[in-house]
């Protein structure tokens, strides 16, 4: 007997299509030995979607995770990250590094970009050094 494989049905509602992506993505990340240190972790500039330690275990990766509809005529996911919010995020990685004492480890900004289409699996797109500091 096989075994059946739970397909993820896209959850309605952009918020918990969001959390269901997050989620998508923290699970890909420990799939792909990454460790998960922190997920969305709040702070006065804005939020950072996983904090993880790499499968090398000295690099930290900060990922920021898009999520959308999948709507072939729409732009990706990871088009939704403009020059304004690169911004932020290299501001929040550099504040976040700087109070834990982590500014001489390896540090590096991912996206995860996710298609979530309505019926089927998503599609996740997982973008190495996606924004350079």
């Amino acid at each position: 007997m096989a075994l059946l494989r739970r397909i993820p049905r896209r959850p309605a509602g952009t918020q918990r299509l969001g959390r269901a992506g997050e989620k998508h993505a923290a699970r890909h990340l420990r799939r792909s030995r990454y460790r998960i240190l922190a997920r969305n972790l709040r702070t006065r500039v804005g939020e950072l979607d996983i904090v993880a330690l790499a499968p090398d275990r000295t690099t930290l990766v900060f990922v920021e995770v898009k999520t959308k509809a999948f709507n072939p005529a729409a732009p990706p996911p990871e088009a939704q990250i403009t020059h304004k919010k690169q911004r932020k995020l290299i501001q929040l990685v550099e504040q976040f590094a700087a109070q834990r004492g982590w500014r001489d480890r390896p540090l590096r900004i991912d996206v995860i970009a996710i298609d979530w289409p309505e019926q089927g699996q998503p599609t996740l797109r997982h973008l190495e050094n996606a924004i350079r500091r």
